[in-house]
């Protein structure tokens, strides 16, 4: 009888109980909030470091590689966003250069230290781009500025807002479309309405008409003489000798 005893005690040490696992639960929570959160303050610091520069000009045939091939030699560079030209503005910029590459109006540039980004901006402001000779904006200038207590957070914003005021703007203009578009439709509905009763008034005035002239005809219809008329004047006139003869008068 002391065996399943043993055996009792062995289960109740090793399988453990409803509580002991909501513990265990809440302790691996616990750990995992504490490593997000040391990860989160560490990225803040890293993001405290970093330096944004503005590009205001991006030279043609330039795209984000070849600008992280010039710029990474100053400094370590983070994240690169180019803002692509606008449809008008792009359509110009084929026809005089006739060329198919995307086209850039303005960039941002993020370094992994600000003052990284200071000096780089302060250095480059105004200078000639270089680089090989054979390239396209080898005699380009280079026009950047470091933003002071800009973030690259701040910069996903302002795009959020443009994008969301874009998309604002072209819902207002396919909405004005519409309403054009209906009431075209509805002008062109109203004509083909007032069209259709037009030709159908025509159809039945011209039914009217010929009604009328089928009237006018069968009323003047011209009618023959009289037959007794026509018998007088063909009928001979008996004369006395003959009346003599019939009825044997002297």
């Amino acid at each position: 009888m002391e065996v399943p005893e043993k055996n009792n005690e062995i289960d109740a040490t090793t399988v453990p109980s409803n509580e002991e696992k909501t513990e265990l639960e809440s302790k691996l929570k616990l750990k995992k909030k504490l490593k997000m959160k040391k990860k989160l303050e560490k990225e803040t610091e890293k993001a405290q470091k970093r330096g944004v520069c503005y590009l205001s000009r991006i030279p043609p045939h330039m795209d984000h590689v070849k600008l992280r091939q010039i710029l990474s030699q100053f400094g370590d560079i983070q994240r690169i966003f180019l803002a692509p030209q606008e449809s008008s503005a792009r359509v110009q910029f084929k026809r005089a250069r006739a060329s198919q590459n995307q086209a850039y109006s303005e960039g941002w540039v993020e370094f992994a230290n600000k003052f990284v980004a200071k000096r780089v901006a302060n250095n480059l402001n105004g200078e000639q781009i270089g680089g090989r000779k054979r390239s396209s904006f080898y005699y380009d200038l280079w026009n950047i500025k470091y933003l002071s207590k800009f973030k690259w957070d701040d910069l996903t914003e302002e795009l959020a807002f443009k994008r969301a005021t874009r998309e604002q703007k072209v819902a207002l203009e396919l909405s004005a479309a519409k309403k054009e578009r209906d009431f075209y439709m509805s002008k062109v509905d109203q004509s083909r309405a007032s069209n259709a009763i037009e030709e159908r008034l025509k159809k039945k005035q011209k039914v009217q008409q010929d009604s009328v002239q089928v009237e006018k005809v069968i009323r003047h219809f011209p009618q023959t003489k009289p037959i007794a008329a026509d018998a007088k004047q063909s009928k001979p006139e008996l004369t006395d000798d003959f009346l003599d003869a019939v009825f044997g008068g002297s």
